[in-house]
């Protein structure tokens, strides 16, 4: 069911670094992003995908990790990404992205959890830097990373009681608090 993936659908941000992602299955859930809805049927997104660790090392410190999260600087080694896709809007086709990057972004992650992976959608990123790195040209607009791989963390949905900031516990659990279907459902 849907809804099965959807709440399996969390933002992990540590990953069995040991487990590999194949160049193919980040190629799998591009085409998942292929296939969406687009605004106009425009279908202005592009796509960098990195399944080495040499070229996920040297993305790794160009992301921001987790804003709420001020004593963490992200995952250690061993716990990284194996994977990551770079979505890109293509200027050159249109000047806005928003809708089609999000729904693309959500299917890729879906996909993702089908197939047993997790991930963390990123939009703090040194994107000049980025762009150096991976040669992307002027005319893209990088958009999100995408971090990837076999989620090493529990995360647990709860209900918000005011504050909606995610924390960890003592056990590293990754709580995320999540607003009432009565206070998100206007009358």
């Amino acid at each position: 069911m849907i809804r099965d993936l959807i709440l399996k659908n969390r933002s992990y941000r540590r990953f069995h670094q040991d487990v590999a992602i194949e160049e193919g299955t980040l190629r799998e859930l591009v085409d998942l992003a292929r296939l969406s809805m687009s605004a106009s049927n425009r279908q202005p997104l592009k796509y960098a995908i990195s399944a080495t660790p040499e070229k996920n090392a040297a993305i790794f410190p160009l992301v921001a990790w987790a804003g709420y999260l001020k004593d963490w600087d992200g995952p250690e080694e061993g716990e990284r990404p194996t994977g990551y896709i770079v979505m890109l809007g293509d200027t050159e086709l249109h000047n806005s992205f928003d809708c089609d990057c999000g729904i693309a972004a959500e299917n890729i992650m879906l996909g993702a959890v089908e197939k047993g992976l997790g991930g963390c959608m990123m939009g703090s990123v040194q994107r000049e830097k980025l762009r150096e790195l991976l040669g992307i040209p002027e005319r893209y607009q990088i958009l999100l990373v995408l971090a990837l791989g076999k989620p090493k963390e529990v995360v647990v949905l709860e209900r918000a009681e005011g504050d909606i900031k995610y924390y960890r516990d003592a056990d590293r659990v990754h709580h995320v608090p999540k607003r009432p279907l009565d206070e998100v459902l206007l009358d």
